[in-house]
């Protein structure tokens, strides 16, 4: 690690292979916290490389419990964090939608590091138990729809870096890790990027991956469609550059969006999004996230008319009954 890192802070750049056998080791315990420390701020310091991204990529993938649900075409929406805006569960809410529509989700996250509440901070206050048991996942995907991928029980090796990224508290090259690292590799999957360059690097990831793709990047900075100003939108054919009302709606204030301090907060929110009792502002957010998620799956059906089953799947409680089975399964 030493020589790793005199390398590194003399502007030097890891290959692919260096870049994977670095995270296997880290995951085996071969470095000390400071050192991992000090390896993992490198990457805040200065741009990731595309090789670096996809190496760490390999490594993750290589490194993750197996798990095939090849008889399924399922969808994951995630976003990498780290845009510090601490907004509600915009993502999770968005997958319960869209597996209320009729869609298989299988939902990748973990808890919140740079923001106060992540995806599974608010599904345990919920009262969901993880698993990766694969008959309690296909069980819950033929009964809700959608299943949840605890990223702690999927990436054990990960266990040495998370007291490193809790000490931190801030956003790393690990959060840029998070939504390529589903460890079934859906065929659908919607992604929110904290940096426009980081969405360029997933977009040439997944270019080569041969799924279906969307990919966001707010550009004042949300890692998903917040509805707060115009966003990129980049998928295996075009790139966009999108505003609100191009989808039907009015630009909204980002108050509107703040997700509170605590898992109880975030879940009341969530709830209440699912239960069609938010504010036009919070609904109208995951109706955007799911849409746009669901025509990665219908390319050729209208925007319209996938937001319009997003909607739909609120607005009929098939949504909120959705997440019940899936709580109570």
């Amino acid at each position: 690690m030493k020589q790793l890192l005199n390398r590194l802070y003399e502007h030097d750049r890891l290959s692919r292979a260096e870049a994977c056998a670095t995270l296997v080791n880290i995951s085996k315990g071969a470095y000390d916290h400071m050192q991992v420390a000090a390896f993992t701020a490198v990457f805040n310091m200065r741009p990731i490389t595309l090789s670096e991204l996809q190496g760490f990529r390999d490594a993750l993938l290589e490194l993750c419990v197996p798990l095939s649900f090849s008889d399924y075409e399922t969808l994951d929406i995630v976003g990498t964090g780290g845009d510090g805006k601490n907004t509600f569960n915009i993502s999770t809410t968005s997958a319960v939608v869209i597996a209320g529509a009729g869609y298989k989700v299988t939902k990748h996250g973990s808890y919140g590091v740079s923001s106060a509440v992540g995806s599974s901070n608010v599904l345990m206050a919920l009262g969901y138990e993880f698993s990766n048991d694969s008959d309690v996942l296909r069980k819950q995907l033929d009964e809700a729809n959608m299943c949840f991928l605890h990223a702690p029980l999927f990436h054990p090796a990960m266990k040495e870096v998370v007291p490193v990224r809790k000490g931190l508290g801030t956003k790393t090259f690990f959060n840029m890790l998070g939504p390529l690292v589903n460890p079934l590799q859906p065929k659908y999957q919607l992604f929110g990027t904290f940096s426009m360059e980081l969405s360029r690097m997933y977009q040439y990831i997944m270019q080569h991956s041969g799924r279906r793709f969307a990919i966001v990047y707010a550009l004042d900075g949300y890692d998903e469609v917040s509805l707060t100003g115009d966003f990129k939108l980049r998928t295996n054919e075009t790139e966009q550059l999108l505003a609100p009302d191009q989808l039907g709606f009015d630009a909204i204030d980002p108050a509107a969006l703040y997700g509170g301090e605590t898992a109880a907060e975030a879940a009341d929110i969530f709830i209440s999004i699912l239960k069609n009792e938010a504010t036009e502002a919070q609904k109208n957010t995951v109706i955007a996230n799911a849409g746009l998620a669901i025509q990665v799956v219908k390319p050729e059906q209208p925007m319209d008319d996938c937001l319009a089953e997003a909607r739909v799947s609120i607005e009929s409680g098939s949504a909120y009954r959705g997440l019940q089975k899936l709580i109570g399964s």
